[in-house]
């Protein structure tokens, strides 16, 4: 670097750039979305920790699952919310970085704990008598351990790579957040190295558990098909769609975004694909995975007639 480039302490997010009264509309249908999806996910896994009943692999997973899409939407979205009210759309560098390394930390451990649920419906449908056996305490506590560790070691060897890089020239990223590839396009060296480590990130994070998935469920289906209870094969039907319709829409768009070349997606597709990710994504799962379960629907009944119980004096009158 010269002796007159200096480095860049803060970067402004240009967000949508719409007009006034669309970025109103945008922040009030993104706040409420924002809101549902944590009240949705936190009574998941608020319904999975408090009913015994749902103290299986299945929902030990869906627990996992519901603290990444609260955490990745409370990265990103806090800060897209305040700068659609604020003409001051800057971020320190710091706070940028971080905004990366928990994004990329995040979106790696839910595409790992992806695969294990896949994997236990695999064992819960094609191995059903081996089931409590292969998928033990143990088992669970493993997968989910390494999911988590292994993502965020793999997105501290993405903030080491970015952090070697001078950033010294333009500092307006044209993203909503700190997302990796506009990041780096404001670096003023070759980032080549990068570049490359994104790719084999994503064929050993993206496509290697995507074709583990699409393998546990082709073997679903045969079992299913093998089933001779009507019911029986509808509901084991009824899961597995709903789990396929969540990882199509998951990886597919990833695939797309990291992918793809650059130059068939620009960049205001790429801001709505890191939106999906980031806020409908987190909207989605609970609404896919767990409200429209059976079994989810009476924890949450339980919960709430256990309560009007405990809230009403008249009952515990009778009671004593």
């Amino acid at each position: 670097m010269g002796s007159n480039q200096s480095w860049v302490t803060e970067f402004v997010l240009l967000g949508f750039q719409l007009s006034a009264e669309m970025e109103a509309f945008l922040f009030w249908t993104f706040c409420l979305s924002y809101i549902f999806s944590l009240l949705a996910n936190g009574m998941i896994f608020g319904l999975i920790c408090l009913d015994r009943r749902l103290h299986t692999p299945m929902y030990f997973f869906l627990s996992h699952l519901a603290i990444i899409d609260m955490s990745y939407a409370s990265n990103n979205v806090p800060k897209m919310l305040a700068n659609l009210v604020n003409q001051k759309r800057t971020i320190s560098f710091v706070p940028c970085i971080m905004q990366t390394f928990l994004y990329l930390g995040f979106a790696a451990t839910e595409c790992l704990i992806l695969v294990a649920m896949s994997y236990d419906r695999f064992v819960a449908i094609c191995h059903p008598l081996q089931y409590t056996v292969i998928m033990n305490r143990r088992v669970c506590m493993v997968l989910v351990v390494t999911s988590w560790v292994f993502s965020f070691l793999l997105s501290l060897v993405h903030l080491s790579l970015i952090l070697r890089l001078p950033f010294c020239g333009p500092h307006e990223i044209n993203h909503f957040f700190c997302e990796i590839l506009s990041v780096l396009k404001l670096a003023c060296a070759d980032t080549w190295l990068n570049q490359m480590v994104i790719f084999g990130t994503c064929v050993f994070i993206l496509l290697g558990p995507l074709c583990l998935v699409l393998v546990s469920y082709l073997r679903i289906l045969f079992a299913i098909l093998r089933i001779q209870s009507g019911e029986g094969r509808r509901k084991a039907f009824s899961t597995c769609s709903s789990h396929l319709c969540v990882v199509g829409l998951f990886f597919g768009s990833a695939i797309v975004m990291y992918m793809a070349p650059n130059s068939r997606h620009p960049e205001e597709q790429q801001k709505i694909l890191s939106l999906f990710y980031s806020l409908f994504n987190p909207l989605l799962n609970p609404l896919i995975y767990s409200l429209r379960n059976a079994e989810v629907k009476g924890a949450l009944r339980r919960a709430l007639h256990k309560q009007r119980h405990i809230g009403d004096p008249t009952c515990t009158r009778h009671k004593i």
